[in-house]
Parts: structure tokens; C-alpha cells; sequence
């Protein structure tokens, strides 16, 4: 019996790992929304982020700013809608300009077969203090 058990714990496992291991709908999305989103918020007077992604360079020198996003889309725990008793998808992909990490997080409502973008986020991941 307590053979068993382990034996669906394990399965149970497993099942949950690639589940959670599995490709979100709506990772192309976000990805292609996340640069838009970084360009978005970069604020420098007289700079501007390059048009494409690109790596970013150790020493950034004229008018034109190179960025890049990490490779995937990663699903965090989904949030409560703002109305009602739904729920939203959650994607989060991490952007960099130079020498400053971002944290975007694209919500989703969770509709199948449809990528209907509800909200956005981002944030630098820095100390000002």
C-alpha cells in the first residue's frame, strides 16, 4: 500500500512538472509585446532604443540604445480579475538596456484559442536607495 502511494505521488509529480513545463498559448504574444512594452517606458533625453533586438553592447556610445528580452515567456501564478470571478494569465519576460534589468509581466485573459492582452507591467530591478 505504501508502495502505491509513492508510486502516485510520483506520478502526480511529474504530471505537474510538465504541466508546468509545457509552452504557454500566448508566449509568442507576450514576447513580441514585451519589446514594445520596454520601448515604451525607456525615458532618456536624447536617446532612443535601437528599432530590433540586439545584444547589449559593454560600451553603449551614441544616440541609439541596443536591447534585448530573455528567451522565453515564463507563466507566474495567475491574478484575480479586477471584476468579476475570473482570473488572468500572468507572462513575464525580463528586458535589458545596457547595464538595467526589467520585469514585464503581459496578463491575459484566459479565453482559449485567443490571446486577448488585459493588462501590462514593468518595472526596473534596481536600488535606488
Amino acid at each position: 500500500m505504501k508502495t502505491t502511494a509513492i508510486a502516485a505521488l510520483a506520478a502526480l509529480l511529474a504530471a505537474g512538472a510538465a504541466h508546468a513545463a509545457a509552452k504557454h498559448p500566448c508566449a509568442d504574444d507576450a514576447k513580441a509585446r514585451a519589446g514594445k512594452l520596454l520601448a515604451l517606458h525607456f525615458n532618456a533625453d536624447g536617446l532612443a532604443l535601437a528599432p530590433e533586438e540586439g545584444p547589449p553592447a559593454d560600451d553603449q556610445s551614441g544616440d541609439v540604445m541596443n536591447w534585448s528580452l530573455s528567451d522565453e515567456a515564463t507563466a507566474v501564478a495567475p491574478i484575480k480579475a479586477p471584476v468579476g470571478k475570473g482570473k488572468f494569465d500572468v507572462l513575464e519576460v525580463t528586458g535589458y538596456i545596457y547595464k538595467a534589468e526589467y520585469r514585464m509581466h503581459l496578463i491575459y485573459a484566459q479565453i482559449p484559442d485567443a490571446c486577448v492582452l488585459m493588462g501590462q507591467e514593468i518595472i526596473e530591478l534596481s536600488d535606488p536607495y
